[in-house]
Order: C-alpha cells, then structure tokens, then sequence
C-alpha cells in the first residue's frame, strides 16, 4: 500500500460535490459585510464570525493601508529574531490592557496561540483538563504537549470535578471556550473557578467568540463574570470580533516571559503582518469607542433566539449571537443548507465528525452591522424552508 492511497482512495468529499451537497470553500469576491457575492450570487451573509462587522470599517481599512506605506508588506522573519516592530509592542500593550492582565504576546493565527501556549507550559507528568466541545486548536495543542488531556463532558461541572480527582495532582490546566463555537453557550467559569481554587488547578480560558461579545466593553467573559484576576491565562484572536487575523495570550507578565522563549509556534513563525497588527489596534479602539455596536449585536440575539423558538426551531443551550438550529440528521441539514442557498441565505451546516451522528445543526451567526429587514429576510427564509423540509 502507497503512503498516497489514502488520499487517491477519499472520495467522500467528490460525491458531495457531485450530488450538489458541498458546502465548502465556497467563493466569496466581496468584502465580508452583510452580503457577499458568493459563487456569482449575491446572499446575505449568516456565516461570518465578524460580530461587530469591522471588517468593512473605514478606518480599520485605513489603519491596514497606512501600515503597509511605513512597514511593507511583511516582516520577513520570526518575532524572536527581526520581526518585532513597535507596533506589535503596541498592540500587546493594549490587548493586556483591554482583558485585565500585566502582559500578552500576539501570535500569527489564533490556532497557533492555543497550540503554542497549551504545548509550551504542559509538561510531563503535568495535566490538562479540557471540555468535551473545546476548540480543536486546544486539543492539538494537548496532543502536541509532553502532558496528560483528560477530558469532561460539555459545560458539566460534575464530570469536571471527576476529572481533577481522576488527574490526583495540583499540576492541572483547565481549558475552555468562554463562547463555544459551535453550540453559543458560555462556559460556567463561576463554577470552574471555584473547582480550580479547590483543586489548585489553573485555568486557561480562549476568548475567540467572547471579545466583543462579553464583558465591559467587549473585554470578554472572564471580565463578564469578574474573573479576571483568578483567570491564569486568556487567549484571544483576531478573526472574530477585532476584523482581521491572528491571536494572542494574556496573563501575568512571567507567564508571558516564558512564551517568548519557550512556545515552538511563536519562535518559529513569521510575525503577524504590518497591516494586520494596525487593523486589529484599530479595531480594538472602535470597539471601545463605539460601545452600541455591542448593544447593537445583543439586540439583534435576543430578536433572533425569539423568533427561531417562537417557529419551533431547536436552539440548544444558546444564550449568544452563535445560535444553532439542530436538525438531527446530515441529510436534513444538507436540505436545508442547500434550500437557503438557493434562497439566498448563506449559513453553515455543521455534520459529523464536528458533532456527533444525528446532532447535526445549521450554525448562524450575526453581526451588529445587520439591518432589521435583512434580519426579517432570513426569518422569512427559515420560515418557509423548515416547514417545506419539515423541521418545524
């Protein structure tokens, strides 16, 4: 057998394609606003994680294009060697600020701060304790530790407190979303914390969906539920809420110290780009400057969790502006999927492996940018399809 005949012999993805089932790489060439053009067809965008809609911002655009003019478009080279400018001091600067902790370190993805941060302070003999429903870039940052992953069933405090008796050491990590991606619940940090403090546990909280959800200003859950002082580490991106890409760690200056010089996935990257590190500062400021947006995005989930419950819909456990429609089965979902498209609604079905057979789900998700027709539009939309599918 060829190393290669795995890949020849994956035709899953082919069929899908072939029975017009394929909801992937699709081709947006539009900005990621509202709508977008997508595949030649213009839809209204309830797929993006861009929840204050900053991406189309004037001058968080501005910020990235004055950026380049001074740096170029790159740094050529690792933050640990040639590639730390001062607009990176600045920007870590500000995110410490914005969550509340003496230091933070910026990395060039949000996948690489969780897998650089977990794989770096997790050594053997030493555990990470992690919620079933945990972001994948979490459990590859476990799998890449020398440490032992144990993990808990979702947002259930009683099997976590299993897990910290069945790991029998203080030298624990607990690790959850503060928003979970896919369900739009909210992490019982109250309860965790007083597990940890119990325990002697840490705790580690990734802020991805939260920032510019929850808390003052946007500073996330851990400031949402007065945690940030019992909170070790905070990790955040850049790709949600603050409209461009990369990530970062937040925590106690030591900690921080130590990432610079111990995280794989920090010294041996290129650093986050001129035009990305000015557009997140950018959008960090209007965050802050601009508190209705996030008044804007709560109002606009409140209307929606009504409204979906009100057709019958299932929301799960949602309390957030990630609101899924569980469906149950992979081909309701691709129905679905499909009809909306056709519709001009552009969402995400999430299937299997992601959830478990027949927990599949349509995952929406929106931005204070939306209007109340566009608003209006899908709801109409979802309407009619979930009773032509039978889903409501």
């Amino acid at each position: 057998m060829s190393l290669f005949d795995k890949c020849y012999n994956y035709q899953d993805a082919k069929r899908a394609m072939a029975e017009g089932y394929y909801p992937y790489f699709r081709e947006i060439s539009t900005e990621q606003g509202t709508e977008v053009i997508c595949n030649g067809k213009k839809m209204l965008m309830l797929g993006s994680n861009s929840y204050l809609g900053l991406t189309t911002h004037p001058k968080v655009k501005e910020a990235a294009i004055e950026a380049i003019k001074k740096y170029g478009s790159g740094c050529a080279g690792s933050r640990f060697l040639n590639g730390t400018l001062d607009i990176h001091l600045k920007l870590e600067e500000k995110l410490a600020q914005l969550v509340g902790k003496e230091a933070a370190i910026a990395y060039p993805t949000g996948y690489q701060a969780n897998v650089g941060c977990i794989s770096a302070m997790v050594n053997k003999d030493e555990f990470m304790i992690t919620d079933k429903y945990d972001h994948a870039s979490i459990i590859d940052g476990c799998l890449l530790s020398q440490g032992t992953m144990i993990r808990f069933n979702h947002n259930d405090m009683a099997s976590l407190e299993r897990s910290l008796q069945k790991a029998k050491s203080p030298n624990c990590l607990i690790i959850v979303d503060g928003i979970f991606s896919m369900e739009g619940d909210i992490a019982n940090l109250p309860e965790i914390d007083r597990l940890a403090k119990k325990y002697g546990a840490a705790v580690m909280v990734d802020e991805a969906h939260s920032l510019g959800v929850l808390g003052d200003k946007g500073s996330g859950a851990v400031a949402h539920f007065g945690l940030t002082k019992e909170t070790d580490l905070i990790m955040g991106t850049f790709s949600k809420s603050l409209a461009s890409v990369g990530g970062f760690i937040a925590a106690d200056e030591a900690l921080i110290h130590y990432l610079k010089h111990k995280s794989r996935a920090l010294i041996f990257s290129a650093s986050l780009p001129p035009a990305s590190t000015a557009s997140v500062l950018a959008a960090v400021n209007i965050m802050e400057e601009e508190p209705e947006r996030i008044a804007r995005l709560w109002e606009i989930t409140n209307y929606m969790l009504k409204e979906f419950k009100a057709m019958g819909y299932n929301t799960g456990t949602s309390c957030t502006p990630v609101i899924p429609l569980h469906v149950g089965s992979m081909e309701v979902a691709f129905k679905l999927w499909k009809r909306l498209g056709e519709e001009g609604v552009f969402i995400n079905p999430v299937v299997p492996p992601a959830v478990p057979p027949n927990s599949c789900l349509i995952r929406c998700s929106f931005m204070a940018t939306h209007t109340n027709e566009q608003l209006d539009f899908a709801l109409d939309k979802f309407r009619k399809l979930g009773k032509e599918i039978g889903v409501i």
